[in-house]
């Protein structure tokens, strides 16, 4: 069993989780998809079928459809998947979460993870993943984040508060059902523009908790980085990096 990174109550998980129930097409907009190299590395190359778990709007799940897969999207947020519904109508959408799919066991070869894993309960989020696996199926377990290893941008990691920054340490905690847990890292950057950068933060859940004096600070500090201290242009282009974890396990 593979563990590792900080674990979080039932309570505290729903908690913000529900902080990305509405407001799906701005999300959809404005959040990084995820490069070509992440999604090969992790895909068997016999994988037919697929779920996405925690779709969200359907970032991860369109870099799957894109690649021929049968793919089934999960996701608790009927909004989100309303917004993913729109751009990919031939993929099956279910209201439901990682720890309860509905979806038929041993039917998929892969099951992806983007963006969400921290929060489920990842043992019986698991369990989960290897009943609907068929034998020998893989668990793909993805994170975005910023890439904090450029000095500016860890700056502005901390003006947005962006709390989904991974230690260098980290290893997700899965099941039993899974051995051969490898990891693998992408670097590359998101073609943003600066007023972007700002619109992406208000997409983090620690602005979407805030209240209106909180949520005009975030937004004024990060008015003055970008575009004074900085010295961008408002609504110039810039490349904002980042660097994206996969994991892949295979089910015993």
């Amino acid at each position: 069993m593979a563990h590792g990174g900080p674990r979080m109550d039932d309570d505290r998980r729903r908690a913000y989780g529900d902080t990305f129930q509405q407001g799906g097409e701005h999300y959809d907009r404005i959040r990084p998809g995820y490069p070509d190299d992440a999604v090969d590395w992790l895909l068997p190359a016999n994988a037919r079928t697929a779920a996405d778990l925690g779709a969200g709007t359907g970032k991860y799940t369109a870099a799957l459809a894109a690649r021929g897969l049968q793919v089934v999207a999960v996701d608790p947020s009927a909004d989100m998947l309303a917004q993913l519904q729109r751009k990919l109508p031939g993929v099956t959408t279910v209201v439901g979460t990682a720890e309860d799919t509905g979806i038929a066991g041993a039917s998929m070869d892969v099951v992806t993870v983007a963006q969400a894993w921290h929060w489920t309960d990842p043992l019986r989020a698991s369990t989960e993943a290897a009943r609907i696996l068929k034998p020998g199926g893989v668990l793909g377990l993805v994170w975005n984040q910023l890439d904090t290893g450029v000095p500016w941008v860890h700056r502005l990691t901390r003006i947005m508060h962006a709390g989904d920054v991974l230690k260098p340490d980290f290893r997700p905690r899965i099941g039993p059902e899974f051995s051969g847990l490898e990891g693998h890292d992408t670097r590359w950057q998101d073609p943003l523009s600066t007023l972007d950068v700002m619109e992406l933060a208000k997409t983090r859940s620690y602005y979407l908790r805030a209240n209106e004096g909180t949520r005009t600070k975030v937004l004024a500090n990060l008015d003055w980085y970008l575009h004074d201290h900085l010295g961008h242009s408002p609504g110039a282009p810039i490349g904002l990096p980042y660097l994206t974890h996969s994991w892949r396990a295979r089910a015993v």
